[in-house]
């Protein structure tokens, strides 16, 4: 992509005009690296502009050029040549909550139920294979694919999606009741996330144990206990349960009151 060089200058006093600038139109939350300077900018508000690369500046014309003894001077400055440099484009998704956990814990079938967002569902590993977006009132829930045990140097579907945990504000951590070590999955995911980066474990999180209609409350109990000898308090919840729905709507309304 080229923006115009500037113009050569011009005869009848005329200067060249400068390039006319080559604007492009990115979605919020891109991060530009200029691979040519080492330098980041990134685009986090809607309207916000960033200057890249100046374009060329316009030769002067024939004017410049004009003396006592050469009033019609033939002579003119080149245009010059806008700025080069080497780039490269990154989305990180801006959500208010993000949906994190193993593959296949339910994510997207909430995502389904709180905001209608048609995510793709079955029940095999790796269905939401990119991120996924859905409004609840005031927020933006995210769907990010499930990551596994070596996310953070590339397994699975890895670096790719561990990049949009980074600007989520808050974090729903799905465990499946279908897990026979639910405080393993959640270690798993906890230090997939410290490895690819540490700030993203002082998020605000909320824990579900998902697909608990499966199971009866004995073996619920006896899950959710397993995650709380971790010290991890976890909300047992299903998709078809209208108080599980409920239940992750109050949630979700006490963010939005602490958003406001």
């Amino acid at each position: 992509l080229t923006a115009e060089n500037g113009i050569n200058g011009k005869t009848q006093f005329n200067d060249g005009h400068n390039g006319d600038d080559l604007v492009l139109k990115i979605p919020i939350g891109t991060v530009v690296h200029n691979l040519t300077t080492n330098q980041e900018l990134e685009v986090i508000t809607i309207g916000q502009k960033l200057l890249i690369a100046k374009g060329g500046i316009g030769g002067k014309g024939n004017f410049k050029f004009r003396s006592s003894t050469n009033t019609s001077p033939t002579q003119f400055e080149n245009g010059l040549s806008g700025e080069e440099y080497e780039l490269r484009l990154e989305l990180k998704l801006i959500a208010d909550v993000g949906f994190i956990g193993l593959p296949n814990v339910g994510k997207s079938s909430l995502l389904n139920e709180l905001t209608n967002a048609k995510s793709k569902i079955a029940n095999y590993p790796f269905t939401t294979l990119d991120p996924n977006l859905g409004t609840y009132y005031e927020l933006i829930l995210a769907d990010i694919p499930g990551l596994i045990e070596g996310a953070s140097i590339g397994k699975g579907l890895g670096i790719k999606f561990l990049r949009h945990v980074e600007r989520t504000k808050t974090l729903f951590h799905f465990i499946s009741a279908e897990s026979l070590d639910p405080a393993k999955d959640y270690q798993v995911i906890r230090n997939e996330l410290a490895a690819y980066n540490k700030e993203l474990l002082e998020k605000p999180e909320y824990v579900f144990l998902s697909k608990a209609d499966l199971f009866d409350k004995k073996e619920i109990t006896k899950k959710l206990g397993q995650l709380k000898k971790i010290g991890k308090k976890a909300i047992p919840i299903s998709v078809i349960d209208d108080e599980s729905i409920k239940l992750i709507e109050k949630i979700l309304r006490d963010i939005i009151k602490q958003k406001y």
